[in-house]
């Protein structure tokens, strides 16, 4: 019986979990509204009304570009903060747009501002709704998917609107918890779900002690990725090699190697950074790593702007590269309440906010909002898919141009979303060695 090629493989994770407190600690019943969206079609449900002058085309690369410079922006605010960083731009975005969609006034106005998301509603939502239909599309050979859900202190009245466009245009699931009477099983339940999604690998995205009192509303993102390397490396090819820490630590970690005649992919360099893609199976999603010439990230990452990842992915060419990429894996957790307030959305996080359409009251504002990432990418086995492999067109009297990408340093690295060109993830890798 032949064996199944085992190839090295990719695993990222995200979560999020975004946090509604109540002004008074009681959960008393404001005046009667539904709770749950009607499974027939109701006035509420029609108020969405799309413009036909704006394709879908159009919103979704209005949502893409918000959510990828949002996504650049709050990694700024982590990156000072020494490590490793691995976050998801898209999951944070769908989140918050969540929330967004509950919010009037300025506390609207500056999550629209911060969010980088259009300020009316249609285009938002159903660009959102557009986006995610491309993400879960079933025909994918690598494994996207992501899931929102929305969780709610029992008897606490929630306005039917609010409801009918978060099932509507994300696809959120409303579920009715205890956070006053059985917290626990409250936690239990969301952290069930969230592992749930993330096939496993997310455990404990609520830890204990962050429900309290006041928590009335919980929203959930998670997004999960299993992909397999278009160009696979060949595990017998890793060796220990060095890697050199922001410090200047020289350590040895297990690199992976991708050599010879096969080692074609888009790629570009300048005086600045060298940029490498590597495609997934399906080639819709794609890696896309960041080397900088210097030793440290810093100069890199305060360049680093939407503008500019396109500016450089225009010259990405088909070039023959060796590859040198260290095995690695990875887990962050991100209480962001502090950076968010720092990016704007300060008035949201108080006791003025004012996030009337989600009860029909301004008894509600942000209490946390949790990130918590996953992404592991490694070899399984001892067999590599097409180790030996002839190389049609080319004759070996021509000499050609052989690059070299050695990843023997700080890099940034970001997961793309090639039809939308949404950055599903992104992060940088400062230490293989940690976990």
């Amino acid at each position: 019986m032949k064996k199944r090629p085992l190839v090295p493989r990719i695993f990222i994770l995200s979560a999020i979990a975004i946090f509604f407190t109540g002004l008074n600690g009681s959960a008393e019943k404001p005046e009667v509204r539904s709770r749950w969206p009607e499974k027939s079609g109701s006035k509420e449900s029609k108020e969405v009304i799309f413009k036909p002058a704006v394709s879908n085309g159009q919103r979704i690369e209005e949502i893409v570009e918000g959510s990828n410079r949002f996504g650049l922006a709050i990694y700024r605010q982590i990156s000072p903060e020494k490590g490793n960083h691995f976050l998801s731009p898209l999951s944070l975005s769908l989140a918050l747009s969540m929330a967004l969609e509950g919010a009037a006034g300025e506390t609207a106005k500056a999550m629209v501002h911060v969010l980088n998301l259009p300020e009316e509603a249609s285009l938002r939502q159903t660009g959102f709704m557009e986006l995610q239909k491309i993400i879960n599309r079933p025909e994918r050979k690598s494994e996207l998917r992501l899931a929102n859900a929305i969780w709610i202190q029992k008897d606490f009245e929630i306005l039917k609107s609010y409801l009918d466009v978060i099932a509507r245009s994300y696809g959120g699931q409303a579920t009715n918890v205890d956070f006053l009477n059985q917290r626990e099983q409250a936690r239990k339940m969301i952290n069930d779900w969230t592992e749930k999604k993330t096939a496993g690998k997310i455990k404990d995205l609520i830890p204990p002690g962050i429900i309290n009192n006041l928590t009335r509303v919980i929203l959930t993102n998670a997004i999960y990725f299993r992909g397999l390397w278009l160009l696979p490396f060949n595990p017998e090819f890793t060796r220990p090699e060095k890697f050199y820490l922001p410090d200047g630590q020289e350590i040895e970690v297990p690199m992976m190697r991708f050599l010879g005649d096969r080692a074609r992919f888009p790629y570009m360099e300048n005086d600045e950074v060298q940029m490498l893609e590597m495609l997934y199976e399906g080639q819709d999603i794609s890696m896309l790593i960041l080397l900088p010439r210097q030793k440290t990230l810093t100069a890199l990452e305060d360049k680093l702007t939407v503008e500019i990842i396109k500016e450089w992915g225009k010259n990405l060419k088909e070039e023959r590269v060796d590859v040198y990429l260290p095995r690695f894996k990875m887990e962050t957790k991100y209480f962001l309440k502090e950076k968010l307030e720092a990016m704007g959305l300060g008035l949201a996080f108080s006791s003025k906010a004012d996030f009337s359409g989600i009860n029909g009251r301004r008894d509600l504002y942000l209490q946390q909002v949790i990130h918590q990432a996953f992404v592991e990418v490694n070899e399984e086995g001892t067999e590599a898919a097409g180790a030996t492999g002839v190389l049609i067109g080319r004759t070996a009297y021509i000499p050609e141009k052989r690059y070299v990408f050695r990843a023997d340093r700080p890099f940034i690295f970001l997961i793309r979303e090639k039809t939308s060109g949404a950055i599903l993830f992104l992060g940088r890798l400062c230490d293989p060695r940690s976990g």
